[in-house]
């Protein structure tokens, strides 16, 4: 009964009060805005599928509804060469690329991408980075441009040559047309070839029609999903690089908007890209190299191969001598690849 009389007691009070024209404050829950991201990738719709897709398609998920990414490929808004002063001026929100090929305003750019025998295996990236400072260097380096953040590095696949005519000696390399990275192009050049950038989609029609002798861009596993494969007769399995350096990258204004729960989602999601890639090009490598029917393998013989290796550690020195930054990363790599050397194998040898 006691019970009984406190409500009634209450409900009177509410009857009244709406009589009386008093009634309870209304709140009203502020709606919250999207964040809404335009993050392009250096690679083509195929290749994307594997590279970054996935990775993105679990952000927007696991953000519900907080933040969306739209994903766009290789020169869709912008070409890749471009895509560092695009996202330096907030055209787009952010960038999957190596720093060679975005035209990236730093002393290190020139270890994006494919930097000649710097790495033999995937997983010398993510250790260089994450053991040996570069993770430091890469910060300090962009900290100094205004208006991007680098945000983390990963592996890709080895640099190999996949021709239209066989490569069986170094001679073979004199002339041909290719389709590299800038400083891949660069050092090969040394070799005769002639380095040649076209957009990424254009790059299978310039092979088919002669335009191209070749690409030196990839492994196996992308000369077949993105069709170069079917445009190609040849797979050189000597490679000047053991893995392809590429990070993501924000614009500043666009990366501080964000909050830290999904700064944290953003960078697992990095970690979710970067892990696939490693089983992903390195059972591909072996399965097609042993399994696919499009190319035929050949090779340069080790000890004329060494030659190019030689040729790279002059090219090393080369490029420590333009800045005291580049010095610092050549010294890393020398020492890095001398203790792997030492290691011996499965590390090296």
């Amino acid at each position: 009964m006691t019970n009984r009389r406190g409500f009634i007691k209450k409900a009177g009070f509410g009857a009244a009060a709406a009589l009386t024209g008093v009634s309870a404050p209304f709140v009203h829950a502020a709606k919250k805005t999207t964040i809404r991201w335009r993050l392009q990738t250096y690679a083509g719709a195929a290749l994307a599928a594997h590279v970054i897709k996935p990775s993105i398609e679990a952000f927007n998920k696991a953000a519900n509804g907080e933040m969306v990414i739209d994903l766009y490929y290789a020169d869709q808004l912008v070409p890749t060469g471009e895509l560092f002063r695009a996202l330096q001026k907030g055209t787009i929100d952010a960038v999957q690329s190596d720093d060679d090929s975005m035209s990236s305003p730093v002393d290190i750019s020139v270890f994006g991408g494919y930097f000649p025998f710097a790495t033999r295996h995937s997983l010398d990236v993510p250790t260089l980075f994450n053991q040996y400072g570069l993770n430091e260097i890469w910060k300090e380096a962009y900290d100094e441009v205004k208006g991007v953040t680098w945000l983390s590095a990963g592996a890709w696949d080895p640099c190999h040559f996949a021709t239209k005519d066989p490569i069986r000696s170094l001679r073979d390399l004199k002339g041909k047309r290719i389709f590299t990275f800038p400083t891949a192009g660069k050092f090969l050049s040394r070799f005769g070839i002639v380095p040649v950038t076209l957009p990424w989609e254009d790059i299978e029609v310039a092979v088919k029609t002669g335009e191209l002798d070749g690409v030196a861009w990839s492994g196996i596993t992308e000369d077949y999903t993105v069709g170069w494969a079917d445009v190609t007769n040849y797979f050189l399995t000597n490679n000047i690089s053991g893995a392809w350096c590429g990070s993501y990258f924000a614009n500043d204004k666009a990366w501080e908007k964000v909050p830290e729960h999904l700064k944290t989602l953003f960078k697992l999601c990095m970690d979710s890209s970067h892990y696939h890639r490693q089983y992903w090009y390195w059972g591909g490598e072996a399965h097609l190299r042993t399994s696919g029917t499009k190319m035929q393998l050949t090779s340069i013989p080790d000890e004329e191969w060494k030659l190019v290796e030689i040729e790279a550690h002059k090219f090393w020195d080369e490029v420590a001598k333009t800045s005291p930054r580049a010095a610092r990363v050549v010294k890393i790599f020398k020492e890095y690849n001398a203790t792997m050397e030492k290691a011996g194998r499965p590390y090296r040898g």
